[in-house]
């Protein structure tokens, strides 16, 4: 699923818009999908089943790919499919569904559960059964901020470097990891179930996905659910950024707040100094050869602020640790020991990327100056710090929905639920469930959203508009 780090036709009946593209048909119906007991598989009782897709969407009679389904059968009399996905921005649908086989059991009583997993994220490291992108996926570290052009011409030759490690291994399918890739795969595998319009859940990541599938095919939606996801479909991308940076200011005035009641009031200015002092010395830990600068700092803080009150004491420790130069509490207790990300072959599609130094820096002094003590750290500006000189263009940027749109349905914890009620402020009549507290998407955990949704996905009900669960 989505981590903080890393941190998105031809319309039957319906005018193209001017960001919406035109993409061929492919030939899919259900005689096409062959069920048959999921490999491996003496639990759960899944059916699986392979569809072949284009590689290039825009080539459909080109090079085919290999698309695994699953279903879980309903229970009672189907009244049709909810297609399911995880997010990630890859997963392995068919082995989180078995491992979470659980969370559905009351949609199956009158829906068939059906999954798949994504392209390209095959078998070697996502336990995937679809055609995969044969690349060794690693963690890498954010990217420090370029001081001058011969630091961004650098940043870019070492992004494209790596890229194309990758990218040499299947150059097709490398260029067509889009989330707009993966909503014209939704789209084959609806049309293969043959049981009419689409229902979708999506958490996290594959909220990305939903919000594509929404502007290529509004149509042929029924129900939608984005649950714990982002914005991907803004007409101002700079204002994006800016409520992206106040999301994460606000999780860390969460926590000041927090302070200010529970023997911390030290902390709040203990911080701002230590932003002002790391800016350009960094603060050395115990680790040896790990020393965090200000984003780094800013990155781990706004991470354990938005987990609320059951780490905010340790984030009270670590800053003051950190203030006298000991920043030995910030380093994670397992994996990379700087804030990082997995290699980004959908993202840098997904998203837009700064052009020049100039562009990079006037935003991120913009949204320091919106956001003090979050700075831009762990907002999409940082994040694609490591897609600039990647070797594909960005072939899915945001964009706005089209208006016909039925509503849809989103659900969020703290910052999640303001980002998708911007999604959904385009769609009239759509809700967000807000939960006003820590967390990341909820119809896992929470009863309350889980009922909504799954009425929702049944019979097509919303709930009261400002539905808090």
């Amino acid at each position: 699923m989505l981590k903080p780090l890393t941190l998105t036709l031809a319309l039957l009946g319906t005018a193209l818009h001017p960001w919406q593209v035109t993409p061929p048909s492919t030939t899919t119906d259900s005689s096409a999908l062959a069920w048959r007991p999921c490999p491996n598989d003496n639990e759960t009782g899944m059916d699986c089943a392979d569809l072949q897709v284009p590689a290039d969407w825009q080539k459909p009679e080109g090079r085919k790919i290999t698309l695994k389904l699953g279903r879980l059968k309903a229970t009672g009399a189907s009244k049709g499919s909810a297609l399911i996905s995880y997010g990630g921005p890859g997963a392995p649908g068919i082995a989180g569904t078995r491992s979470l086989q659980s969370w559905w059991t009351d949609l199956r009583k009158t829906m068939d559960i059906v999954t798949w997993d994504t392209r390209g994220y095959g078998s070697d490291q996502f336990q995937g059964l679809s055609t995969g992108l044969p690349c060794t996926w690693t963690r890498v570290p954010i990217a420090d901020l370029p001081r001058d052009d011969a630091d961004f011409g650098r940043l870019s030759d070492t992004n494209r470097g790596y890229a194309e490690a990758c990218r040499l291994k299947d150059p097709e399918l490398f260029a067509n990891m889009s989330s707009a890739d993966h909503a014209r795969d939704m789209e084959a595998i609806r049309k293969a179930l043959g049981d009419g319009k689409l229902n979708y859940y999506g958490a996290s990541y594959a909220g990305f996905y939903g919000q594509a599938y929404a502007r290529l095919f509004p149509g042929n939606i029924r129900t939608m659910v984005l649950d714990g996801t982002w914005n991907h479909s803004a007409a101002d991308w700079q204002r994006e950024l800016e409520a992206m940076a106040t999301t994460n200011e606000q999780h860390l005035r969460r926590f000041f707040t927090w302070c200010t009641a529970n023997d911390c009031k030290d902390v709040p200015a203990l911080w701002r100094r230590l932003i002002t002092r790391s800016t350009g010395t960094p603060v050395p830990t115990r680790t040896p050869n790990v020393a965090y600068k200000a984003g780094d700092l800013q990155s781990f803080a706004v991470g354990l602020a938005r987990q609320g009150a059951a780490a905010w004491p340790k984030l009270a420790t670590a800053i003051r640790k950190a203030s006298k130069g000991d920043a030995s509490d910030f380093v994670p207790a397992r994996g990379a020991r700087y804030p990082d990300q997995a290699t980004p072959v959908t993202e840098c599609t997904d998203w837009p990327r700064f052009a020049s130094l100039k562009q990079l820096t006037t935003t991120i002094a913009r949204l320091r100056k919106l956001a003090p003590n979050a700075g831009a750290a762990n907002t999409i500006a940082t994040n694609t710090l490591n897609c600039i000189g990647w070797p594909v263009p960005v072939t899915n940027p945001p964009a706005p929905l089209p208006d016909n749109v039925p509503p849809l349905l989103a659900a969020g914890a703290w910052g999640e639920s303001d980002a998708t009620e911007r999604v959904l402020a385009q769609v009239p009549g759509s809700v967000t469930i807000r939960h006003d507290g820590p967390g990341h998407t909820l119809y896992g955990m929470n009863t309350c959203a889980r009922d909504h949704i799954n009425r929702y996905l049944t019979a097509g009900t919303l709930p009261p508009a400002k539905t808090s669960c």
